[in-house]
């Protein structure tokens, strides 16, 4: 019994027992005490194994816990990443929102001295016609002989498109142009000989129109860039209502100045606008609009010439597009078939019916007014019409127009007690508004249409091709009132020239086949509503589908490892 107490106390018997030989000895004496040690030990044993087994961590423990750590750290990065990212597009929105300020300011006022360039010259045709006394032909000649430069618009717009001035390639040429044009406007205005002398003034009016075609070129190209950067359509919309808005001031003010002052003092207010145009082009950066900088391709080229060459090539191509060349076709026909005879009826209405300045203005004024409501609601509305049966129904209307200088000359309105004071404002000018909201939807449609980079030559080109049409309309028209013998004295075949007008405005309509449907836009937003429920369902189920497939990979990827 002694041993047996001392035994359970002592320390190593236990240390014996644990080996295996040991405790295979002492198995044919059991004892309860040993038995219940044994027990203990193991009991004792196995808790600290599992003592063990919970602090050494598995291989999915660890994967959790890299998992959980990497998910915090991708969440702190997103975190880090958005604010990045937001503080970015502030910067951006800010850069954005100052530059449209600028690009509103510089061609929104520059279109609209565009259309307030009717303030000079209606003091140019009055003094033309009733100072230097010409003949109807020889006005609607010297008109019309006037925008020759205008015609040479590819040229400027593959100029602006390839040679850069100061890292800038369209503010340059606006700077340019109205450099040009002040001291044309300048020169009629102090020297005298240039007001008297017919082939002075010719040139000088000549000079004046380069500076116009250079700026136009350069304004019409920055549009279209900066519409296809910031992916903004139908601009043209908007520089068509800045056009009206000028030309409604200018006829507006032009007649009652004209009667109030010298024809000079209109063309020294026209220069100081001018000034004011050329000042906002030098405050404006061209990188602040967002447009693309020169690429070090393009500066390491080594000749100019090589550049042109190319984009001259590359406007061809553009042309040569079907999809380019035939409404444009179509537009430049539809211009250059009718014989106009404006001169012809300007001379009339001053010098047969003797209506004053104030009466011509506002006949230009109503006619602008109508071509800015059709510009707002062209935008508003009549963009989704399809553009085939839009501008047949503007080329009939345009023909019907016509027929109203036909009204006046055979003085049938008086005979609905209609004065001609009253019917030449408000029916006079319609004809030419028509004409001018017919080239809307064209130069949208070439807008979209322009190949990136091309900005500038293929609106130049457009522009040129419109000019060189309304020029052979102006050459046949002074061909058919030499052939009518219409004179300052004699107007009696004014009548069958404006039937002739009539009939070669419908003629256009046969070719109208030529223009598309609609516009591109509105081609793709109708492809879009046109995809059916069902396969959107189906995208969003392929996707749910492939998310499910990436995430089965995921899981089995893990399993051999664990």
């Amino acid at each position: 019994m002694t041993h047996l107490t001392v035994s359970s106390h002592n320390n190593l018997f236990f240390t014996v027992i644990n080996k295996p030989n040991i405790h295979k000895h002492h198995a044919t004496k059991p004892s309860r005490t040993r038995t219940r040690t044994i027990i203990t030990c193991s009991q004792h044993h196995k808790n600290q194994r599992n003592f063990i087994e919970k602090e050494v961590p598995t291989f999915i423990d660890t994967h959790q816990r890299f998992v959980v750590r990497e998910n915090r750290k991708r969440k702190e990065e997103k975190e880090e990443g958005n604010s990045v990212v937001h503080e970015k597009e502030e910067k951006k929105k800010g850069s954005s929102s100052s530059g449209s300020k600028q690009m509103v300011i510089l061609c929104g006022f520059g279109y609209w001295l565009q259309g307030f360039r009717c303030f000079p010259w209606l003091a140019l045709n009055f003094h033309m016609a009733s100072n230097l006394n010409l003949d109807p032909s020889v006005l609607q000649l010297v008109q019309y002989s006037a925008n020759l430069p205008m015609v040479a618009k590819p040229l400027y717009g593959i100029l602006s498109d390839v040679i850069y001035v100061g890292g800038a390639h369209r503010i340059p040429y606006i700077v340019i142009g109205v450099l040009l044009q002040i001291f044309a406007w300048n020169y009629l205005t102090f020297v005298p000989a240039a007001r008297e002398v017919l082939t002075v003034l010719v040139a000088t009016v000549l000079l004046s129109n380069l500076g116009a075609s250079i700026t136009e070129v350069a304004k019409d190209a920055l549009v279209a860039e900066y519409g296809k950067k910031h992916k903004i359509s139908g601009l043209q919309s908007y520089a068509f209502m800045a056009l009206a808005a000028g030309g409604i001031l200018g006829n507006l003010i032009g007649g009652y100045f004209l009667l109030k002052l010298p024809p000079r003092i209109m063309f020294i207010i026209f220069s100081s606008l001018l000034s004011l145009q050329l000042a906002i082009s030098f405050s404006t950066r061209e990188n602040s609009l967002g447009i693309q900088k020169p690429s070090s391709k393009n500066l390491a080229t080594p000749s100019i010439s090589e550049n042109i060459r190319k984009q001259v090539s590359d406007l061809i191509v553009a042309i040569s597009d079907k999809s380019i060349s035939r409404p444009l076709l179509w537009v430049v026909g539809s211009i250059a078939t009718v014989p106009m005879l404006t001169g012809s009826v300007f001379c009339y209405q001053t010098q047969c019916l003797n209506l004053d300045p104030m009466i011509i203005g506002w006949s230009r004024v109503i006619g602008q007014l109508a071509l800015l409501s059709g510009t707002v609601l062209y935008n508003r509305y009549w963009k989704k019409f399809p553009m085939r049966k839009l501008i047949g129904a503007v080329q009939i209307l345009y023909a019907t127009s016509l027929l109203l200088d036909l009204v006046l000359v055979r003085q049938i309105n008086l005979q609905f007690g209609i004065p001609n004071e009253v019917f030449a404002p408000c029916f006079s000018g319609l004809a030419e508004v028509l004409a001018q909201f017919k080239l809307l939807p064209f130069s949208v449609l070439f807008a979209s249409l322009c190949p990136k980079g091309c900005e500038g030559s293929l609106t130049s080109f457009l522009a040129s091709a419109l000019i060189l049409s309304s020029i052979v309309s102006g050459f046949f028209g002074v061909g058919l009132a030499s052939l009518l013998g219409i004179t300052s004295g004699d107007y009696s075949g004014l009548t069958v020239g404006i039937l002739i007008q009539f009939v070669a405005a419908l003629l256009p309509l046969k070719w109208i086949g030529s223009v598309p449907m609609s516009q591109p836009d509105s081609e793709e937003k109708q492809r879009r509503k046109s995809m059916s429920r069902r396969t959107r369902r189906n995208r969003r189920v392929g996707k749910v589908v492939i998310s499910s497939i990436n995430a089965y990979r995921r899981e089995r990827e893990w399993e051999p490892q664990s």
